[in-house]
């Protein structure tokens, strides 16, 4: 089993800044508990980044938004994947260093949840793996649909686990990954 902290970075501030809602303020300390317990168990922790292309992105290396919020930042030894797309699979090593070390448990959390939370969570489950999606260790922010119409984060959110639940994922949090020590039931 493998903890993937995914886009805990400040670019995500200046998105909430700019006046969409977001939900789950608890993420942040949710995704620090998942750490301890990771680190204490002396199990694998990967740290996805998301590396901006475009010239405006937040989230361009050097930038303050590229930066990883002190909650996440990884220890030395720690792993960190930069990522350029959605998934934390696609353009990376990734995969061949989960399957070199024969980890077939996935731990899941970070940001946004409908994003490259989700993304990374499909292919986990599509390449094999068995992803656990940390519920309240994730979090989004309102979405503006096709039609100008507004779904609250709390809603995005909400249909993003529902969609993934069961098909793509388990769907739990913080205090079952810690009661369960981070053992699978049926890890392959």
């Amino acid at each position: 089993m493998a903890l993937l902290v995914i886009d805990v970075q400040h670019g995500f501030d200046e998105i909430e800044a700019s006046g969409l809602g977001r939900n789950n303020p608890g993420a942040l300390m949710e995704i620090g508990r998942l750490l301890t317990a990771f680190r204490a168990w002396k199990k694998p922790i990967f740290h996805i980044r998301h590396e901006g292309t475009a010239p405006n992105s937040f989230f361009c290396p050097g930038s303050r938004g590229f930066a990883v919020k002190a909650e996440a930042r990884e220890l030395p030894g720690e792993p960190v994947i930069v990522k350029r797309v959605n998934s934390a699979f696609i353009g990376t090593d990734l995969e061949a260093r989960l399957r070199a070390a024969g980890i077939g448990t996935l731990v899941i959390c970070g940001a946004t949840t409908n994003h490259c939370v989700e993304t990374t969570t499909r292919m986990a489950g599509n390449l094999g793996f068995d992803p656990w999606l940390v519920r309240d260790a994730t979090w989004t922010f309102d979405r503006i649909g096709p039609d100008g119409d507004r779904h609250p984060a709390a809603d995005v959110h909400a249909m993003t686990l529902a969609n993934l639940h069961q098909e793509f994922a388990r769907i739990v949090t913080t205090s079952d990954i810690i009661t369960t020590r981070g053992e699978s039931r049926n890890n392959h």
